[in-house]
């Protein structure tokens, strides 16, 4: 049931608006206040989907009661309410975070329209805070090792900067979960974060897939497509596995960080971007340079920032807090009770070699609670997590 306020100090226009509510949608669950100072009380008290407020009233204005909400919960919608001589006010509050306003006497059809949309658009701003909740839960760094803390320190002197940053390490470590955290702490992160996965991507189609294409610029090219730096403008990228992409692509990327421009394949038309570039690798870059896979100059500038994330049999200690992080979420995701498990079978996992690192510690976690008994003992890690 929606719920919205009405502060207005004319008791005669509150009985239109609340028969205007009511008629029309019974859901609506309606409260009034009778002046500013009241409405900000009830804000206090209560969630509301949205709020009516008039512009002219005594105590205090419809101006200062929008300033208020806006820092009490700046997520509801406000839609004003103004009288003949106060549309320039009531223009003046949209730029200071209304949704909209309605002029008295209220239009039926004006009035109606105008809530439905502030709801839909309260509703989606809801759904997109819990996607955004999810989005940071699925990425968080979990452990308190001295290797775990120096990172998170890192992260977060380095996320407010501009700085590229060269993310290494094994497989299955995390290096994505420190991608994600740099972005997220940054003053981008209300930008995009483009993903791409340099080794999954053949190499012929790395540059249309970076850069983008124009129309005929190769036999499938059917259209003008834009490329991950382009998705990315305004945000980040994240050129996973980069040093397994070509020697051309590298040269193109290099230009791209030089220049901040880029150029579809098969045009000579440039495009400026404007993007955060992280990178990451399981390879030695040095070696690959030595061997002339990888270009010195773009390493030099992807590793002005060099983030080292440690396997995970470096970090056994960690091992306890990780089982217990992955036994709540795979718990939530099955909709079951968290299994517990024993002092023994978190020392046994704690003794295993993790040539697969985190990712193979979940996957075992998983096959633990689905095969174990009612508390994980070291018995069924003997069983179960053998290699």
């Amino acid at each position: 049931m929606a719920k919205i306020l009405i502060i207005e100090d004319e008791a005669a226009i509150r009985r239109v608006l609340v028969k205007i509510l009511s008629e029309e949608n019974n859901t609506y669950q309606v409260t009034e206040a009778e002046d500013g100072l009241a409405g900000i009380e009830l804000i206090k008290k209560d969630d509301f989907d949205l709020v009516l407020c008039d512009i002219k009233m005594p105590k205090m204005d419809g101006v200062e009661v929008l300033e208020a909400i806006k820092k009490i919960k700046p997520e509801t919608p406000i839609v004003m309410i103004s009288g003949h001589g106060d549309l320039d006010t009531a223009v003046n509050t949209m730029r200071l975070g209304a949704f909209d306003y309605i002029s008295k006497p209220p239009d039926l059809n004006r009035l109606l329209n105008t809530v439905r949309i502030a709801l839909d658009r309260k509703e989606l701003v809801v759904e997109n805070t819990r996607l955004k909740k999810k989005v940071s839960k699925n990425y968080e760094m979990v452990g308190e090792s001295d290797a775990i803390s120096h990172i998170k320190e890192m992260i977060e002197k380095v996320a407010p900067t501009e700085a590229r940053v060269l993310i290494t390490g094994p497989n299955g470590t995390g290096k994505e979960l420190v991608a994600h955290w740099l972005h997220q702490k940054s003053d981008r992160s209300k930008g995009p974060m483009i993903e791409v996965n340099c080794a999954a991507i053949p190499s012929e189609l790395i540059e249309s897939e970076l850069f983008g294409h124009v129309k005929g610029a190769f036999t499938s090219a059917n259209k003008d497509r834009a490329g991950k730096f382009e998705a990315a403008n305004g945000g980040t990228i994240f050129l996973d596995e980069v040093g397994d992409m070509s020697l051309s692509a590298q040269a193109k990327v290099l230009r791209a960080l030089q220049e901040n421009k880029v150029q579809r394949v098969g045009s000579d038309r440039d495009i400026k971007v404007d993007v955060r570039v992280l990178a990451a690798t399981n390879k030695d870059l040095k070696k690959e340079i030595e061997e002339g896979n990888f270009r010195e100059d773009l390493y030099h500038r992807l590793a002005v920032i060099l983030v080292k994330v440690p396997p995970l049999n470096e970090r056994r200690d960690d091992i306890p807090i990780l089982v217990d992080y992955f036994t709540e979420k795979i718990a939530s995701e099955y909709g079951t009770g968290q299994k517990k498990f024993s002092e023994k079978a978190l020392k046994k996992l704690k003794e295993y070699d993790w040539t697969g690192n985190i990712r193979e510690l979940r996957n075992v976690v998983e096959r633990l609670i689905i095969l174990g008994g009612s508390e994980v003992s070291e018995e069924d890690v003997k069983l179960f997590a053998s290699k």
